[in-house]
């Protein structure tokens, strides 16, 4: 994969931990300026002491992605900040529970949704616009590979990661005649805190699930980190309503 070129500001939701925190490290490394945007306090302001430990510039926002009021302050902070709005990596989701889907809780139901499908469309409802003032940009919103495939037990993860593809494929059709592309990545079991719930927190059950993806483990969030930076590089001008199965193999089964 080439490096990417360098870019300038990016906002990260679901910036704390995991897949978001790595990307936002990833763009910082890069060359941008990053918000790093998450409702974990905590884990934001670690970012961004990361960030700024290894050089970089970034901005910390505590931003719950179903509070547009939220995503609307976190963008405009990106423009106040540092000019404008060039990357936008909308990471910020939740796994629910494990449930038939029958017998799946219409609660957390509802809340999957909101966090994973609606905070998406939230966010891109300000990103959007901010990138347009700026002349383009890119977005790269993060699903699942059960955005591809189905996942038992599941129903509202998958339900919510499958819709992601087809909002970002339809936003991408919009916007891209005026500069603004819109993909998405579609990550397999990845080491992050979302799949401890599944492995219990046992290294044994972590390895096991490993073992049975194609690819014979885990995925790292660096190496999802690094696929997100070269989708938002100029160097993937041409990548337009993607959908990128960075699986290990899940989605060619």
């Amino acid at each position: 994969m080439p490096a990417p070129s360098a870019l300038r500001t990016a906002l990260v939701t679901g910036a704390a931990s995991g897949i978001g925190r790595a990307t936002a490290l990833r763009l910082a490394r890069d060359g941008a300026r990053v918000v790093a945007a998450d409702v974990d306090d905590a884990g934001v302001a670690e970012t961004v002491r990361r960030i700024e430990g290894g050089g970089g510039a970034a901005l910390g926002r505590r931003v719950d992605v179903t509070v547009d009021a939220d995503l609307a302050g976190a963008v405009a902070a990106a423009e106040a900040a540092f000019g404008g709005l060039d990357v936008a990596v909308n990471a910020a989701g939740i796994g629910g529970v494990q449930a038939p889907t029958a017998d799946y809780p219409e609660g957390v139901w509802a809340r999957v949704v909101e966090v994973n499908l609606g905070g998406v469309w939230r966010a891109m409802r300000h990103e959007i616009p901010a990138m347009l003032r700026r002349g383009g940009g890119a977005i790269v919103n993060v699903s699942s590979a059960s955005g591809l495939v189905g996942f038992p037990l599941h129903a509202a993860y998958a339900a919510s990661k499958h819709a992601v593809v087809g909002l970002t494929r339809t936003a991408a059709l919009e916007y891209a005649r005026q500069g603004v592309r819109i993909n998405c990545i579609c990550p397999g079991f990845v080491d992050t805190p979302m799949v401890a719930p599944i492995t219990q927190g046992d290294a044994g059950a972590a390895r096991e699930l490993g073992r049975r993806m194609p690819v014979g483990r885990l995925g790292t969030v660096e190496e999802v980190a690094a696929a997100i930076a070269w989708m938002a590089s100029d160097e993937a001008a041409f990548l337009i309503g993607h959908a990128l199965a960075f699986d290990g193999g899940i989605a060619a089964g």
